[in-house]
């Protein structure tokens, strides 16, 4: 009886699952030897680049052809420098623009002010040269006089061309003076005025005044309102002040100086003028 053959025995193969993680790590090694030839090249910019692709790759970023590059970083850090630099250059072209407008307008505003202080100038003159001819035609060079300085024009008047020895009602004989002097300061309007009273320092005590106070303000205002019956003056451009006898312009020992003291006068205020407006232009002289 024959023998039955016994199968041949065949080796098994391997296993092969080893190749997988063997080619990842030669996969890392070469990365490893890529990355340490980098830093052996000593360029900073590639080697900071080509380590941000690699952690881009490992961590789920972008890929490597995906990553923009340092040169382009760079081009846009470039242009936003230029941009930045375009846009101050645009403002101080507008700030520049801005200036020479301000200046533009400053130089008319101060030009329109010149020929407006011009024309006052002129009207104040034309004003003060009527006066100075009534005055000098109607011989009263003694009782009337004329200042024109730099914050007004002051028409000074004595006291005995206007009222009585302690008095301060207006004479009749004067209230045609008061009409002239109206009738003038009418053709020039648009100026505030102020008439001004003043004393001596010899003291008042009667049952009319009180003080040298008392008399000087009625005196302004009487003075004042012969001046406004002209119903072509108007009255809100005018005041009356009392000054009493503490702006003197001569000395109170004589009674020359004293006779000077006493008086009225009416200040055309400029409208355009440097200083500050006062009572009197003339400096006071201690009595």
């Amino acid at each position: 009886m024959a023998k039955k053959a016994k199968p041949e025995h065949h080796e098994e193969h391997a296993d092969e699952s080893w190749l997988l993680p063997y080619s990842d790590l030669m996969t890392l090694l070469l990365a490893l030897f890529i990355v340490l030839y980098a830093m052996s090249s000593a360029n900073v910019s590639k080697f900071e680049a080509m380590a941000e692709a690699f952690d881009s790759v490992f961590h789920g970023g972008k890929s490597v052809l995906d990553h923009t590059s340092t040169t382009d970083a760079s081009k846009k850090q470039d242009g936003t420098k230029t941009e930045s630099q375009e846009q101050q250059k645009q403002q101080q072209s507008l700030q520049q623009m801005a200036e020479q407008a301000q200046a533009k307008k400053n130089d008319s505003a101060n030009e329109t002010l010149a020929k407006l202080k011009q024309k006052e100038q002129e009207d104040l003159t034309k004003l003060q040269k009527q006066l100075d001819s009534y005055i000098a035609k109607n011989g009263l060079n003694s009782q009337l006089d004329t200042n024109l300085n730099q914050s007004q024009l002051l028409i000074t008047i004595s006291d005995k061309a206007l009222f009585a020895s302690g008095d301060a009602v207006v004479k009749p004989s004067s209230r045609t003076l008061a009409a002239s002097i109206a009738n003038i300061l009418k053709n020039f309007p648009g100026y505030n005025i102020q008439v001004i009273g003043h004393t001596d320092n010899v003291p008042i005590l009667n049952s009319q005044f009180k003080s040298n106070w008392d008399l000087s303000s009625s005196r302004a205002n009487n003075f004042m309102q012969v001046l406004l019956k002209n119903p072509s003056l108007d009255p809100v451009r005018f005041t009356s002040i009392a000054a009493g006898e503490y702006h003197p312009v001569a000395s109170n020992a004589t009674e020359t100086g004293r006779a000077q003291n006493r008086r009225v006068e009416v200040s055309i205020i400029r409208n355009y003028q440097d200083g500050t407006n006062t009572i009197s232009t003339t400096n006071p002289t201690s009595p």
